[in-house]
């Protein structure tokens, strides 16, 4: 039988580049049908260890053309594996004997096959010793810890509701500023100052509430008539809808904190392309 973990990635290769190649034309297709009400239901597919093709004794399953799919275009992944199996099938057969041809050689054994395994397999361990650290860090009680840090970091902001016409696009010696007005919602000072440039946005928080700008504020998008509807204190993010952003800081912080430890208790040595000794905290 085939040895899965050197066979996996040849298929998913095979697979990506046959369908790019042009062998399954529908995976172009801009357009990929879409199920249509009434429509007869997808049909029920056999388990995954069910046995799908077999060259020379070696087997390939369902779960080999199933994560083949999952390596292909995106449009191709959306498709129903039914109306794509017949070619990835073909293509996964291909993989097969193409590894099998170079397993005959013995290129398994060459050395730069070997360095590039070996390189793999470093990367793979750095990245599972990462994901270890941050799962085993990554509680819900620290989440809430930095979230209560978030909030104090990023008090609540004023925030104003404008109205605006960008009048490169407005019609043409309009005297009714309200004409073809774009809502702008809701937008802090920070917000709009990065978005539409400072000097903006310090114009339009001192626009009153009701009343419109004296005369047009200028942006890098050209210049503005501003209304300002509403001004509030904004709202902070609730946790959920701050976890992922906070999640990503809680594993940068890991990360930071995991590598201060190692190269504390590493000896370290590096040398400038000179051959001389680097300073320490260079």
């Amino acid at each position: 039988m085939p040895t899965r973990s050197l066979l996996a990635p040849v298929l998913a290769l095979m697979c990506a580049a046959g369908f790019a190649a042009g062998h399954v034309v529908m995976a172009a297709d801009p357009h990929p049908m879409l199920p249509t009400p009434g429509a007869p239901a997808a049909p029920v597919l056999p388990p995954d260890n069910t046995v799908v093709a077999r060259v020379d004794g070696s087997e390939l399953r369902l779960s080999d053309v199933k994560a083949a799919q999952q390596n292909l275009p995106p449009q191709a992944q959306k498709l129903p594996l039914e109306q794509i199996y017949p070619q990835l099938l073909d293509r996964l057969v291909d993989s097969m004997l193409i590894l099998e041809a170079g397993r005959k050689e013995h290129l398994d054994q060459n050395p730069d096959l070997q360095s590039r395994l070996k390189h793999y397999e470093d990367r793979l361990i750095q990245e599972v010793y990462i994901s270890r650290a941050i799962k085993q860090a990554e509680t819900d009680d620290r989440l809430k810890a930095r979230y209560e840090t978030f909030l104090k970091e990023k008090p609540a902001q004023e925030e104003v509701r404008a109205r605006q016409i960008l009048l490169k696009l407005a019609k043409q010696h309009s005297s009714d500023p309200g004409a073809a007005a774009d809502d702008l919602d809701y937008s802090s000072r920070d917000e709009m100052a990065s978005d539409m440039g400072p000097e903006f946005a310090e114009a339009v928080f001192a626009i009153p509430v009701g009343q419109y700008g004296k005369t047009p504020i200028k942006s890098k998008f050209g210049w503005h008539v501003i209304k300002i509807e509403d001004r509030r204190t904004g709202k902070p993010p609730s946790f959920e809808e701050a976890r992922e952003q906070l999640s990503h800081t809680l594993a940068n912080e890991v990360i930071a904190a995991k590598l201060h430890d190692l190269r504390g208790a590493a000896k370290i040595e590096e040398f400038g392309l000179d051959g001389k000794p680097l300073p320490a905290g260079k």
